[in-house]
């Protein structure tokens, strides 16, 4: 099926346009992908790395998007802390989240779902699938981490990832197959000392939903062992993380892209001290075929691209995991269900609508400042 095909936007808008950090107040222009040709990770992460103004920023390739960090520190020691934080996000990909790299915990976990005897898990992940589990039942399982068949049927990851030009959507009993292979209720996870996890044959989980949150989290993690590094900015594709405070005293300034123009953003976030803040939209990945377009955030109660008149979500949360699972359970929820969720776990959401609306929660509106010239 011959269709229109929207390539990734440039990784770091996913959330922002830019951010604006450091004394002067200048912007940051946003990476776009292209930018990078066929560099590979390590070739980046030569070219890349910078000490300017008592910050260190540097920009490197992990999980699939593009990284932006900005550390405030001296500047070996800064230097030396941006390592640690890419060798994390490796080590957090290839080790434990991924469910392509036959190495990681995803992987041999997926590969168990055959096994009466389930599969032993290590503390960390029997806590995050735990959390996830949970997420998804509060959500009435808008949330979940077992569509792993139905997100490989679309493929719209692959897509985007290799600009493909000519995709076969779908039939509607091949979702249903799928979908018959999903849900969150259908696992048991026997938590706790020597915890296990059970799967029916056929399920496979994908993290994608929450690998970027959790990685927020272990930065930050990180960060509070460094005392050298006194403020920062993590920017990983659409999910940053903001961390102490800048030599000025001024607070971060995150700026949400605008779904219309990804170019744009619809106003500026200012944030004091440790947040998260995840955004999930339509715009990120997706074909067009027939004027309908189809885009990556799947609904599982449908086995199809979410349709709640939503352009994009962005949840702020003091927890990685939280602001991106919410992120994409309210993008499928909708306004009023996804405020009444986020709520719930104590985070403020910001809704972008189809027809250019702003629907944001009240806590939400002491830190958004609406950009003036923002027009759907």
């Amino acid at each position: 099926m011959k269709i229109f095909f929207q390539r990734t936007v440039p990784m770091a808008a996913l959330i922002m346009a830019f951010i604006l950090c450091g004394g002067c107040g200048a912007a940051e222009s946003m990476p776009r992908e292209e930018a990078y040709g066929d560099q590979s990770g390590e070739e980046m992460r030569r070219n890349t790395g910078q000490y300017a103004e008592g910050a260190w920023r540097s920009t490197d390739v992990a999980m699939g998007t593009v990284i932006q960090q900005t550390l405030y520190a001296p500047r070996e020691e800064a230097s030396a802390v941006s390592a640690e934080c890419m060798e994390l996000l490796e080590k957090l990909e290839g080790e434990e989240l991924s469910w392509r790299l036959d190495g990681s915990e995803v992987y041999r976990i997926n590969a168990s779902a055959h096994e009466e005897g389930g599969c032993a898990l290590p503390e960390d992940m029997a806590l995050l699938l735990e959390q996830c589990m949970e997420i998804s039942e509060s959500s009435e399982g808008a949330f979940d981490i077992t569509l792993g068949s139905l997100t490989g049927l679309w493929n719209i990851d692959r897509w985007a990832s290799e600009g493909v030009q000519e995709v076969s959507l779908p039939s509607g009993e091949e979702v249903k197959e799928a979908l018959s292979l999903c849900g969150s209720e259908k696992l048991k996870l026997e938590s706790g000392p020597g915890a296990r996890l059970f799967m029916p044959e056929g399920m496979r989980l994908d993290l994608g939903a929450v690998g970027k949150g959790v990685a927020l989290s272990r930065l930050r993690t990180l960060l509070e062992e460094r005392p050298e590094v006194s403020g920062a900015v993590i920017s990983l594709g659409g999910s940053i993380l903001t961390y102490g405070v800048k030599p000025d005293g001024s607070p971060w300034r995150v700026a949400i892209t605008n779904p219309f123009d990804t170019a744009e953003n619809v106003g500026i976030l200012s944030l004091e001290g440790q947040w998260c803040v995840s955004t999930s939209g339509d715009y990120e990945r997706y074909v067009e075929a027939d004027g309908v377009r189809y885009h990556h955030i799947l609904d599982p109660a449908t086995g199809y691209p979410a349709d709640t008149r939503v352009r994009g979500v962005s949840i702020l949360s003091k927890d990685g995991l939280l602001s991106d699972a919410l992120s994409t359970a309210c993008f499928i929820l909708g306004p009023e269900k996804g405020m009444e969720l986020a709520g719930r776990y104590g985070a403020e959401a910001l809704f972008v609508m189809e027809d250019g609306e702003l629907i944001l929660s009240e806590g939400m509106k002491r830190y958004f400042t609406k950009n003036d010239s923002y027009r759907k």
